[in-house]
């Protein structure tokens, strides 16, 4: 039996090729991270071996080692950003995946899933992975991002994207969707009754007020005003209604428009416009014009069955610096959680 290849053996052999394979990380790129493995204490063999595995299939332990060499390796928070999300491609989908245990019993899934994900568990896991430095850090961005002010439990968390999750993470994201529509824009309106959402999947009375909310999208068929603006890591909100006939011309799904969807914008490799999601039966990568033809071919069949389709799309900004944004809000401990107990999380 021939002996194993090591990360030494593996870096000679790439030297001597990596002049021969465009596009193909340089001699210093790879020198680089060998020493940021040496500095940070890190087993070179375990890091290359990670680079090659589905990031879905990582155990805690090694997203943190994993979390430790990206951050020192890879200062664009755009990159990482898509990186970590190309590292889930294929990760299987499930419906409805965390909640608040071990902290409340209200909804009894746990605060993170690195296995599975739906829509925003895979957004709110790639932005909470690449602004974090290692595991401890990771699970604190997380939950910053799943809840209104770092408050953990079922009343504050961002339940509703538009309403809830978008304005939570203005320090994140920052909705671009008017700049980019124009005149093309389309308004809509939508009625929040968290009261009665609470009640009816928690059973908690919770005395929240009704939420009359005005927004705007851009409709799908005007994508090509968007599409040159969009940038590598941008927060794209999908945006779905039911068809009825009797809305009045300027309302043409009647009030019944909402963010049903959510993903990822990033660039292929002639510069088109892919969106990363996760969505039946797994995460994947795809044109956004693909997306949009797939997702449009049966518009007439839904429209008959009276039920929900894509109308457009929000966009929203990575934000450069995001975390100098989140100390202005939560001082330089940034980012703060508290537990339902009222006591700062410590993971």
């Amino acid at each position: 039996m021939g002996r194993v290849l090591t990360f030494l053996d593996i870096f000679a052999l790439v030297a001597g090729l990596v002049a021969l394979v465009p596009g193909s990380e340089s001699v210093a790129q790879i020198n680089e991270q060998f020493a940021a493995c040496e500095r940070l204490g890190l087993d070179a063999d375990q890091i290359a071996s990670l680079q090659d595995q589905p990031l879905y299939e990582f155990t805690e332990s090694e997203v943190d080692t994993y979390l430790r060499f990206l951050s020192a390796t890879e200062p664009d928070l755009r990159q990482r950003i898509i990186h970590l999300a190309r590292k889930n491609i294929g990760q299987p989908y499930e419906l409805y995946l965390l909640g608040e245990m071990p902290f409340e019993p209200y909804d009894p899934q746990p605060i993170y899933c690195l296995g599975k994900s739906d829509c925003v568990v895979f957004a709110e896991h790639t932005y909470a992975m690449a602004l974090a430095q290692n595991w401890p850090s990771f699970m604190k961005m997380l939950q910053r991002i799943r809840y209104r002010d770092g408050q953990l439990g079922v009343t504050t968390r961002n339940h509703y994207t538009e309403v809830d999750w978008n304005i939570s993470n203005r320090w994140l994201v920052e909705d671009i969707t008017a700049p980019l529509a124009g005149d093309k824009a389309v308004d809509f309106s939508e009625t929040i009754d968290r009261a009665r959402f609470f009640k009816n999947r928690y059973q908690l009375q919770v005395d929240v007020p009704v939420e009359k909310h005005e927004d705007i999208y851009l409709p799908y068929v005007e994508i090509d005003e968007a599409k040159q603006e969009l940038q590598d890591g941008d927060f794209v909100n999908i945006v779905r209604a039911t068809v009825k006939p009797d809305a009045p011309p300027n309302e043409t799904f009647g009030g019944s428009v909402f963010v049903g969807h959510v993903g990822l914008i990033a660039h292929g490799p002639n510069g088109e416009v892919h969106l990363i999601h996760s969505t039946p039966p797994q995460v994947r990568e795809e044109p956004i014009d693909e997306y949009i033809a797939r997702s449009t071919e049966d518009n007439a069949i839904k429209d008959a069955a009276g039920k929900p389709r894509l109308v457009g799309f929000k966009f929203l900004r990575l934000r450069e610096k995001p975390l100098e944004h989140l100390q202005q809000i939560d001082g330089p401990a940034a980012p703060r959680v508290t537990l339902p107990s009222g006591n700062e999380a410590q993971f």
